[in-house]
Order: structure tokens, then sequence, then C-alpha cells
């Protein structure tokens, strides 16, 4: 299904992307060396309920996972890239930790993940991901509009990631998203311009490059869920949802500080 927001439903997609943008900075300043990603949970969780929004992920039950996922955010570290099943394990210096959350409020969903270093250690490897992800992304963006085409904003993200040296994996991309977290259309992280559907206001997109350093192989966790890249090599995800509008692409997870 593919979904037409009307104006009243965007202005509630703007409050469900602010709320999903602050929580994701909340979680980045708490995640220090020694956190543990079950604190992190916890603390997605408590700050979900007290906005009262619905978490996306806890009963959330697809095809590729095993069972219903059971928690409130994925943190996927180094070698996880999607999907990551927080576990007992405390930070260290140096980790690369993604975090991707998806809310719904006000009957709407917005979807956003945040890659960074944990610690003041800045591997160059891990540095160079986290960079091309994000400058993918903002391509992505950029090529969105009324009346461009998925292509469009597929080749733009392709061509941002080939051209800093990574291989491209196409089983997960982006998706459509509103009323649910996942829909159509399917918005892959490489395509051909002038391909596919065409963008009309009203429609929100989550878009996700995300990378692996040496690899396009995905190799999935013993926890049914946490996918990882095969060759253990470090991996980065950066992800917003945006509104197609009259003028173009509207960020709608746009981090407060941003917004200001």
């Amino acid at each position: 299904m593919i979904e037409i927001l009307n104006p009243t439903l965007l202005t509630r997609a703007r409050d469900t992307g602010a709320l999903v943008a602050d929580i994701l900075q909340t979680l980045k300043s708490r995640s220090t060396i020694g956190t543990n990603l079950l604190d992190i949970d916890r603390w997605a969780k408590d700050m979900i309920i007290e906005a009262g929004a619905t978490s996306c992920y806890v009963d959330y039950a697809p095809s590729f996972g095993r069972g219903p996922f059971g928690h409130y955010i994925c943190t996927a570290v180094n070698d996880a890239v999607l999907h990551g099943r927080p576990y007992d394990y405390p930070l260290a210096n140096g980790d690369l930790l993604t975090l991707d959350l998806a809310v719904s409020l006000g009957g709407i969903a917005a979807d956003a993940a945040i890659s960074f270093i944990v610690g003041d250690a800045k591997p160059p490897e891990s540095v160079a991901l986290i960079s091309a992800t994000e400058r993918a992304l903002a391509a992505g963006i950029a090529a969105a509009g009324p009346g461009a085409r998925i292509g469009d904003i597929a080749h733009a993200i392709g061509t941002a990631l080939t051209k800093a040296g990574y291989s491209i994996n196409t089983e997960f991309g982006g998706h459509g998203i509103g009323s649910t977290m996942h829909q159509d259309p399917h918005v892959p992280n490489t395509g051909r311009p002038g391909r596919g559907y065409t963008l009309r206001p009203g429609l929100l997109l989550a878009l996700e490059p995300w990378v692996m350093a040496d690899t396009a192989r995905l190799v999935t966790d013993a926890d049914g869920w946490t996918l990882r890249s095969a060759t253990g090599c470090r991996t980065a995800h950066s992800e917003h949802t945006i509104a197609i509008t009259d003028d173009g692409a509207e960020i709608l997870t746009m981090p407060k500080q941003a917004r200001a």
C-alpha cells in the first residue's frame, strides 16, 4: 500500500518525527563507555511511554525475523548493521554504535537511525563509514521532490556510496511509512534514475543508506534478528523520514538543534 497523507496527518507526522529525533539524540548523549545496550533499550521504552507514543518494534514479527522483536530500539555495534537486538553488552571506547528507532504517535509512524563512535577514539575506517552513509542520505533527500521517481533517489544514494568505495547490498533499503512502519514503495540503495513510482506531495519515505566496510554480504546472528557483515568488518547506517511536499523534501526526523 502506498499512503498519501492529508495536511492534518502530515502535522502529526512532524510531531512523530520530532519525537524520534529527540529520543535518538538523548540516547546518543547517554551512550558512553560502559553503557549497557539493555539500558539504552530501557531508556527508549521510558521515553516512548512518557510521550504517549507506541513502539513499532516490540511486537514486530516479519518473515525475516525470528518471532516478535521484543525490544524498543535497534542497537547495532561494530559488525552489526541492521535489526540489532539489544543484549547484555557494555559499550567500549571506539565502538561504532547504530541506534535505529521507529515509533507511532497520533496514528502516524516515523523512523530514523544514527551511527556514531562511542568515547574519544576515532578509528578512521569508522569515521569514513559513517560519513559515507550521511552523504548518501543527503544525496537521496536532495533527489526527492514532487515529480521525481524512486529510481532518482536510489541512484543518488547508490552513486554516493559507490563513489566512497563501498559495495551495496540490495536486500534491505528504504520504504514508505505512514499509519504503519513499513509500506510501499521500496527504496533501494542503488538504482536507475527515471524509474519507479512518481513521488507525490503527502508521501512519507524512510531513506536509509547503510554500508559494510569490505563486503556486501550479510549473515544473521544467533538471536534470529541481528544482521552482521559476513566478514566481521565494521558497518554504518543513517536514516531519516522525509515528507514529499510541493516545495521538495521535508526532513521530519531532524535533530532539535538542526530544526532551530
